[in-house]
């Protein structure tokens, strides 16, 4: 297991990604838990980006409930179709939001939140869980996010 995150001393967010990747593998080889697993990635991703909101909803009993999350405390549940988590669900595919203001049906868990990124990460070619990613800058999610995180969630897919 790694403890220690190295950071790398740069604004170039495609480095930090590569960066960081390996390490988030690092961090989950050989540990079982899911839930240790998953709270070590939010861990991961607050650390290196100072997101303003970094979590985990997982797919029970016909919602999104809450999991493991870096960050002011949070909506516990989510239904399927409400919320840019429900949109990302239903539709089993990223969403970035650059201002949740614009985003009909958009849940303020948080008031300080304005922009979003949501991917999902799929078991049995079902969606298992969504990551939530939120800024308390508009705009804030690109294209180069996108890929890190769902590069990072291809990960998430091996251990659950």
């Amino acid at each position: 297991m790694a403890e220690t995150l190295i950071i790398p001393a740069t604004t170039d967010k495609k480095e930090i990604y590569r960066t960081l990747v390996p390490q988030i593998e690092a961090l989950v080889s050989g540990e079982p838990d899911t839930t240790a697993n998953l709270a070590n990635i939010a861990a991961a991703l607050k650390q290196t980006f100072g997101f303003f909101w970094v979590g985990f909803y997982l797919v029970k009993n016909n919602q999104l409930v809450l999991g493991p999350f870096q960050g002011p405390i949070a909506c516990t549940r989510i239904d399927f179709d409400k919320g840019v988590c429900g949109a990302c669900y239903t539709r089993r595919e990223t969403i970035i939001v650059p201002d949740v203001e614009q985003f009909p049906g958009h849940i303020a868990c948080s008031s300080d939140s304005r922009s979003e990124i949501v991917l999902p990460a799929f078991k049995n070619g079902q969606v298992a869980l969504v990551l939530d990613v939120d800024s308390d800058q508009l705009n804030d999610f690109d294209e180069q996010d996108k890929e890190g995180l769902e590069h990072i969630m291809r990960i998430v897919e091996t251990i659950l």
